[in-house]
């Protein structure tokens, strides 16, 4: 049985080209962790970020990106509990992911049944994460109010539609094509803007007559934060997961003081353990349902091999994916 296994590193800071396969030692699950046999691992606009060289791993995490694996349960280190060797699982990471092997926490493990694909299972975990710790946990949606999604075609925003509709919801997105805005339709999506075409703000106002969005997901940062909180309905939050239009922006104090709106800004990489594990426990309870009546759409629209890892980074800057790109190992 071998002792090392194939991973990829970023040699430098850049394009696809930085990418480089090596040979690394097999890890060792310790206290409390599983070793994955990686069946397959999603990408991420994180992966990006920290091949260009402004998102680097957490202290002490792996030089390995990826933040996001499914496969199967191959070891089990002391103390773990509830899991066996074999089982199929997906999980949340620091990083690790683009490799054969991966160790996790058994607390950040995600069951995968037995009739969904190892490959549409790798994509969930980091998407699924994100989503259900900002828009319940930070942004409070309840059923009955509104969310307005930025994006909602991408990864993140195709898993917001599913869950904020799950709960009750009614949603608003927004997308650059007619063609993103009908994909976001046929999730579930109540109206979709085409901010190439249309003045978001405007919509909103005619979409929610006048009173304003309760919740906004936003992965663009400074460029739309003006326009965001006059969206925004009396005691509305923005939570901003992403700064895709810049870190800067100005904000009016005096418009938040009179509508009582909140200004939420998270990141999930970093976290602790304990606030990962809570956010995945969280994230089960409300997939599990999902997942066994069939009515989540995965969203993986295109997978790659191991060894088109550089072209899948390709396809994921081209910024043509809808959903989730996959790459498979077996």
């Amino acid at each position: 049985m071998s002792h090392t296994m194939q991973a990829y590193i970023y040699s430098q800071p850049g394009g696809p080209e930085v990418l480089e396969k090596v040979e690394r030692g097999k890890p060792v699950p310790g206290a409390g962790e599983v070793l994955i046999k990686v069946a397959a691992f999603g990408l991420n606009r994180a992966d990006v970020q920290q091949r260009i060289g402004v998102y680097p791993p957490p202290p002490g995490a792996s030089d390995i990106p990826g933040l996001e694996v499914a496969g199967t349960i191959e070891a089990l280190g002391p103390d773990v509990e509830r899991w066996a060797t074999g089982d199929r699982v997906a999980a949340l990471l620091a990083s690790g992911g683009y490799a054969e092997y991966v160790t996790a926490p058994a607390e950040v493990l995600f069951p995968v049944p037995q009739d969904m694909d190892l490959s549409q299972a790798a994509g969930l975990p980091e998407v699924a994460s994100t989503v259900v710790s900002n828009i319940f946990d930070q942004g409070e949606l309840r059923s009955g109010q509104t969310i307005l999604i930025h994006g909602g075609a991408g990864g993140i925003g195709s898993m917001a539609i599913q869950l904020a509709k799950a709960a009750g919801a009614r949603v608003l997105v927004t997308a650059s094509s007619a063609q993103k805005l009908a994909y976001c339709t046929e999730l579930g999506a109540d109206a979709g803007i085409n901010y190439a075409t249309e003045d978001v703000l405007t919509r909103v106002e005619e979409l929610t007559e006048g009173t304003g969005v309760d919740l906004i997901l936003d992965v663009v940062g400074a460029k739309y934060l003006a326009m965001n909180l006059k969206a925004l309905a009396v005691g509305g939050r923005l939570v901003i997961i992403g700064l895709q239009g810049g870190r800067k922006a100005e904000a009016d104090l005096g418009l938040m003081l009179s509508k009582r709106l909140r200004i939420i800004a998270t990141t999930l990489r970093s976290r602790p353990l304990e606030e990962k594990a809570g956010i995945v426990h969280r994230t089960v309870q409300r997939l599990t349902p999902l997942l066994q009546d069939r009515s989540l759409e995965l969203n993986v629209e295109r997978s790659f091999g191991f060894d088109e890892l550089a072209a899948a980074h390709e396809y994921f800057d081209s910024g043509e994916h809808k959903g989730k790109i996959v790459v498979t190992l077996h």
